[in-house]
């Protein structure tokens, strides 16, 4: 599952609802880390947001596989389990296995990067302030001085790369020290990298999730997914902020794209088709920093109980379907098998949506890399093209494009779900397999649409 959006579209409904439908036995989590935000809702109102754990842990049985690359955060795995204990799950350590090559992210990883953004100031590039993208461009400068799943078995190994760590990111904010900025929230990210005592009582709490969760080999990871029976891939973010092909610089250091999930599962011998799902709202939304060009603030009635503007991310903004980023995550992604559409009983609450087919945008430097525009419109900007692989500067260049564009919305109204998944499916040219028309399991159906 992969979305096709800025993050937030349902991917973890969507998994608790096909892990019941298709009798999965595994949820392999292939990308990101502890910032992923997966919520799922059941009938009985009882509510999880999945950071780690798989979201399709609330259905008895399925296992959840931590595979590399993703970024580890072990203390949180142990606040989420203590958090789904309380929902009447008592073995999610059970059903979970760790790759022993994961990179871990530690307190200082997390409190470094709350301090890079800080310093960013009106330039934030909006993080969830958990520390995973800081943890991998920490381990790409630091490559000896990487903290892996299985070293927390080897507590002196652990403790000497912990310091490592803690001193690494001293040094780089050593500066800080000086200055006011060290003041409010700095202040308190910097006492933990200034803690030489902090390594040891991380290490300490952690040992716990050691005892319950050993480390896994690959061998042994493929063995169990080679198991008879359904293997869900369950994705993190929205490729609209993936490392490579997302809106530079809000995005995520992680890979949202079925090459990712390709990789992963040849590296465990997963033989089996993987069909790939696009997963996508009725309506776009975004979580923090990054240009939104159909952010409506008269959406904002669409209130979401598990979505608000707390924490590191800041505001989560609203905004109507826009064919043009729908169309540039299609085009970056490749074919799909099908599509997974969610909040469809958004017109329960607001009569209408706008329908988003062009940007009204002044020209910018080399647009003819950017975009197509309308031969009889040139002020109309119809598609947004990608650079070449790993090209940051066109992506940067698309950043500020979308920071200047203004939608134009086509004339006729969108005023029900089967009028949306029309012109989503005539866009995307692939079928839609299910909508979700509520928050719950139950709610989702199978859908007849297809170009």
């Amino acid at each position: 599952m992969l979305g096709l959006g800025f993050g937030d579209c349902g991917k973890g409904l969507f998994t608790d609802a096909l892990c019941r439908r298709w009798s999965a036995h595994t949820v392999v989590r292939f990308n990101g880390g502890a910032q992923a935000g997966h919520n799922v809702v059941l009938p009985d109102g009882r509510h999880h947001t999945f950071a780690q754990f798989a979201a399709g842990t609330l259905v008895p049985g399925v296992a959840t596989v931590l595979a590399y690359p993703v970024v580890v955060h072990p203390a949180a795995l142990l606040v989420e389990y203590a958090r789904l204990r309380t929902l009447g799950v008592e073995d999610a350590l059970e059903r979970l296995k760790i790759d022993h090559r994961c990179r871990i992210n530690t307190p200082f990883h997390q409190a470094a990067g709350r301090l890079r953004e800080l310093q960013r100031g009106t330039q934030a590039h909006g993080t969830c302030g958990v520390g995973v993208g800081e943890t991998v461009r920490h381990a790409l400068c630091f490559p000896d001085h990487v903290l892996r799943y299985g070293d927390l078995a080897r507590p002196a190994l652990a403790m000497k790369r912990l310091d490592l760590i803690r001193r690494d990111l001293l040094a780089e904010f050593s500066a800080m020290a000086e200055k006011p900025a060290r003041q409010g929230l700095a202040r308190l990210e910097y006492q933990v990298l200034s803690d030489e005592g902090a390594a040891e009582r991380w290490l300490s709490g952690v040992v716990a999730l050691l005892r319950q969760v050993p480390p896994a080999s690959p061998a042994r990871i493929a063995e169990h997914l080679n198991r008879p029976g359904c293997v869900l891939f369950e994705g993190a973010q929205g490729v609209l902020l993936d490392e490579w092909r997302g809106f530079h610089p809000h995005t995520t250091w992680s890979s949202i794209h079925p090459e990712a999930v390709e990789a992963v599962a040849a590296e465990y011998g997963f033989t089996a088709r993987v069909e790939h799902l696009g997963v996508l709202r009725s309506f776009l939304t975004r979580h923090g920093e990054g240009p939104f060009p159909t952010c409506d603030s008269a959406l904002g009635l669409l209130l979401e109980p598990h979505n608000t503007s707390d924490g590191w991310q800041g505001q989560f903004r609203r905004g109507h379907p826009d064919a043009l980023l729908l169309r540039y995550a299609l085009s970056v992604l490749g074919p799909l098998d099908g599509l997974l559409v969610s909040h469809l009983d958004v017109f329960d609450r607001v009569s209408a949506l706008q329908w988003c087919d062009a940007y009204q945008a002044a020209p910018t430097g080399d647009e003819a890399n950017l975009m197509h525009r309308d031969a009889a419109r040139p002020d109309l900007v119809t598609q947004l093209l990608p650079g070449a692989p790993g090209n940051l500067a066109h992506q940067a260049a698309l950043t500020r494009l979308l920071s200047l564009a203004a939608p134009r919305y086509g004339a006729e109204l969108i005023t029900s779900s089967p009028a949306l998944l029309e012109r989503t499916v005539a866009l995307a040219k692939c079928p839609v397999w299910f909508g979700a028309y509520g928050p719950t399991y139950e709610t989702v159906r199978s859908v007849a649409a297809s170009p």
